[in-house]
């Protein structure tokens, strides 16, 4: 899901003020969603931001966002991790994370809306966290207490700010599928992404390198080199971006196994303007002919002799800067994949609207003469690998439900064959 609103700085990490910054946090969602006081709400922010967007720019998000996402209805629970504040709201098409961040003095750096972040009680024999780069990768590391077969998946997110689960509304993909490998004696970890635990760390310089290809190296150098798990098969499985990025992940990464969840064999911004035409098929009021129009626009300069390291992110599709878009211009996903020597494993859903049957057809033509490349179509399945039925539409993401069993027996199959 794409963030509604972005203003982030450096923050603090701070242990105090708890209490203080919760009721505080009430007060300014209170005063921007419910009593629509943007002046007062606009005081709350840190001097550094206030200047950022004017009370006029923030009363437009605001109207913005009630028509996304409807009216707040409640506020479901308040969790915090040090200065950034998680306000697990219900508004009334959607339910939401208002994550805000909290300066020293109790000023807001960060306005966020996220997909809602789970927060369990810690269990030291679960919870596992990684360096990479500059960053720690913040996970959760499942291993069998009993039959195990030594084998270990790395979970690999779509686009978007994603948590370990991989959570979309009410659905956790990511946790449905690490429990079921569980179940049957192999090892996983899945870590929340770095655009989701560190979005100040995400700028004008940065590419899918920083947002999803490193972690994921790291991850798997990190268990590689890890004397506690000697002897094990290290496998990485990407959903969607995750699969996409999977043969660079591979060249680099070097695990034994990789698994393509949906992942797009054609450029990411073709992708998007037919997601676009296809939504205002759905409906036009949601997606209007003006939305398509501007995505093919910005598309067509995209892959113009025009664009350039310099274009401003406004123009550019998704308002990814230019190093951004210039990485995937570059990136030939197809000519990778014929790369790895190694056993690869390619899902794909029938009621999947972002990426579809032609995208695993490029695949399946491009890897024909490869006996190890394992290929699956599920008719019934979502881009979520959970069962529907109808035209598929963004209500299946809405729609409650467990990633489907046959999916999970074959991809288990996969693993321990």
């Amino acid at each position: 899901m794409k963030k509604l609103l972005t203003l982030f700085l450096a923050v603090y990490s701070l242990l105090s003020f708890s209490q203080d910054r919760k009721e505080i946090g009430n007060t300014f969602i209170k005063a921007l969603l419910i009593d629509k006081n943007i002046e007062k709400a606009h005081s709350y922010f840190d001097s550094s931001v206030a200047g950022q967007i004017p009370v006029e720019q923030l009363k437009a998000v605001t109207e913005q966002l009630q028509g996304q996402i409807g009216g707040l209805k409640n506020i479901l629970e308040v969790n915090n991790e040090g200065n950034i504040y998680y306000y697990y709201t219900e508004f009334e098409k959607t339910k939401l994370d208002v994550q805000l961040t909290f300066s020293e003095g109790n000023k807001l750096l960060g306005f966020f809306l996220v997909p809602h972040k789970t927060f369990e009680k810690p269990d030291e024999k679960t919870t596992l966290k990684i360096k990479s780069d500059a960053i720690e990768l913040k996970g959760t590391l499942l291993l069998p207490p009993s039959n195990n077969k030594k084998k270990l998946v790395i979970f690999v997110h779509g686009s978007g700010a994603h948590d370990r689960d991989e959570t979309i509304g009410e659905n956790k993909p990511f946790k449905d599928i690490a429990e079921y490998l569980l179940n049957n004696g192999i090892a996983s970890y899945r870590y929340d992404k770095r655009t989701y635990t560190y979005p100040e760390s995400f700028n004008e310089k940065s590419t899918v390198e920083e947002e999803t290809i490193n972690d994921a190296v790291n991850a798997a150098n990190y268990f590689k080199n890890n004397a506690d798990f000697k002897g094990y098969q290290i496998i990485i499985l990407g959903h969607s971006q995750g699969a996409y990025l999977m043969p660079e992940i591979a060249k680099k990464a070097q695990a034994s196994k990789y698994i393509f969840m949906a992942g797009n064999a054609r450029p990411l911004q073709d992708l998007l303007v037919e997601q676009y035409e296809y939504l205002h098929t759905l409906d036009p009021t949601k997606v209007p002919a003006e939305a398509v129009e501007e995505i093919k626009k910005q598309v067509a300069f995209l892959n113009s002799s025009q664009f350039n390291l310099s274009s401003p992110a406004q123009e550019l599709s998704l308002g990814q800067p230019a190093a951004y878009w210039q990485y995937l211009k570059n990136y030939n996903q197809l000519n990778e994949v014929k790369k790895i020597k190694d056993p690869m494993f390619f899902a794909q859903g029938g009621r999947d609207y972002q990426v579809t049957e032609k995208d695993f057809n490029l695949w399946k033509e491009t890897l024909k003469n490869n006996k190890t490349a394992v290929f699956k179509w599920y008719p019934l399945l979502s881009h979520l690998f959970i069962a529907g039925s109808g035209k598929p539409s963004p209500k299946d993401y809405e729609t409650k439900g467990k990633v489907d069993k046959q999916f999970l027996k074959d991809l288990t199959q996969f693993i321990l064959q």
